[in-house]
């Protein structure tokens, strides 16, 4: 290991891609009845030097509660607009981990476009 200590990490980020659950959101009611699949994406931005100092996993922030805590919210609740969606995700990982700056992007991966084939999605970023 360097015996020089990195610079602080004002722009590490911890990611997590991809994030699938079933919901019931949408503003057609045939989306709130039967559901669909959404995927999230969430960007943490913190100071990962500790963690990359000490190889810690309690220097860092476990990647399984975040996304326990993504879940736990995508499921339990319906809601009819991504952009609601995605509020309580990004209040909830402001309050529950030690981020600067979280970044939550909601898509739906299959919405009714009238036919047309395609995904939709919104970006919340919110700061301390």
């Amino acid at each position: 290991m360097s015996p020089v200590r990195p610079p602080r990490g004002e722009h590490d980020k911890i990611l997590i891609e991809d994030l699938r659950f079933f919901g019931h959101h949408g503003v057609n009611p045939a989306e709130q009845e039967l559901g669909g699949w959404f995927s999230t994406d969430v960007e943490l931005s913190l100071d990962l030097t500790p963690a990359a100092l000490s190889d810690d996993v309690g220097a860092t922030v476990d990647y399984s509660e975040v996304a326990r805590l993504v879940v736990r919210i995508g499921t339990e609740q319906r809601v009819r607009l991504l952009e609601r969606l995605a509020n309580p995700l990004v209040e909830a990982l402001l309050r529950e981990f030690p981020a600067r700056e979280v970044c939550v992007r909601v898509r739906k991966l299959a919405p009714r476009l009238g036919g047309a084939p395609g995904v939709v999605g919104v970006e919340l970023r919110r700061s301390r």
